[in-house]
């Protein structure tokens, strides 16, 4: 299995996140990728190799013409602000909610970071774009080898993508890969694409891009937003609306689930993906399912990825894997490669 890694995703670092109330050092750290890429070099699990170069034409199919155009700039329009503010992340403070307005762009650059957000937890710091779009195409690349014919790639990059709609960013996430993973291998000419969200975390964002989609089915195994984070969609009743109506599952599981009961979530994802008729999967790979990630709440073993990789190859679908969540750093790299060595075994 080749890896396209991002192999500028350092450049994206965050010194401080609003987690519960305090400001406090970023739990979305370049180690992370670090981490994942040692542990597939050591099990020499594929080649590895830079992505391929796609123009803003490609991230245009999922993401807004002026969303894209305020993350190419919103670093310069920052310093344009204040020169001192090179030394500072940028992070939200307003934001727009039910009865504002949002089609018009405002002048004030913090009303504009709050009209593309929705938390407080996701630094915009000087090298976030550049990593950012780097591993959009590490995604596209993982998706153009599928048409090429490979039975699966492995997108390697950080930041993470699965928050991020189509014109607002958090979650740590600015573009959505997956997403942009998908629509490529449409655009391609495949007549249903399936996205799998294994992320602790429910991938709002994606869920929102194809919500009114036949030709897309996402489905979603995350932590019951009653209580976890994004909070505010992942219920089991958002089933798609109009022509995508059917084209939705979220299952969400309690704080406290082990593997036998996420493990049977899967299987269940796995079947409705069947049922649609797939042509292809694109897998949001989070490994924050873990039982030791600080953020997160579900209790899967490092040995339990093995048997998540076999079971995804058992889909028997060409398969883009994206790097998601996982903020056990120590353990976040034998995670990763596990689910690659389960799904190479098969």
């Amino acid at each position: 299995m080749i890896t396209f890694y991002n192999h500028l995703h350092a450049r994206h670092q965050g010194k401080v996140e609003m987690f519960r109330g305090a400001l406090v050092p970023c739990f979305e750290v370049p180690a992370r990728a670090d981490h994942v890429l040692a542990e597939l070099q050591r099990r020499k699990l594929g080649s590895v190799q830079h992505p391929d170069a796609f123009d803003d034409v490609a991230l245009a199919r999922i993401h807004s013409p002026r969303y894209l155009r305020f993350l190419a700039t919103a670093w310069d329009q920052w310093l344009a602000l204040d020169s001192g503010n090179a030394d500072k992340d940028i992070l939200p403070s307003v934001w727009p909610t039910r009865t504002f307005r949002t089609d018009i762009e405002p002048d004030n650059f913090s009303a504009k970071v709050g009209l593309y957000s929705f938390d407080a937890g996701t630094p915009f710091t000087a090298g976030t774009w550049v990593a950012a779009r780097t591993g959009a195409e590490c995604a596209l690349s993982a998706a153009q080898r599928l048409v090429q014919g490979d039975r699966a790639a492995f997108a390697l990059s950080r930041p993470p993508g699965h928050h991020a709609g189509a014109d607002f960013f958090g979650g740590y996430c600015f573009l959505n890969n997956a997403a942009l993973a998908a629509q490529h291998l449409c655009d391609a000419g495949m007549e249903r694409v399936a996205v799998l969200d294994i992320d602790y975390h429910h991938g709002n964002g994606t869920q929102a891009i194809f919500y009114d989609r036949p030709d897309v089915f996402f489905t979603s195994i995350h932590g019951d937003p009653r209580s976890e984070y994004p909070f505010f969609l992942g219920h089991a009743d958002e089933a798609g609306v109009g022509a995508g109506l059917g084209t939705n599952l979220n299952l969400p599981l309690p704080r406290g689930t082990g593997f036998e009961t996420w493990f049977a979530a899967l299987e269940h994802a796995l079947r409705a993906i069947q049922r649609f008729g797939a042509q292809a999967l694109v897998v949001s790979l989070g490994l924050d399912t873990f039982a030791g990630d600080p953020i997160s709440g579900f209790l899967l073993q490092s040995a339990d990825y093995l048997r998540v990789g076999e079971r995804l190859a058992a889909a028997g679908l060409p398969t883009v894997l994206v790097f998601e969540g996982g903020y056990a750093v120590a353990e976040v790299g034998v995670n990763a490669a596990n689910v690659l060595e389960g799904f190479l075994a098969r």
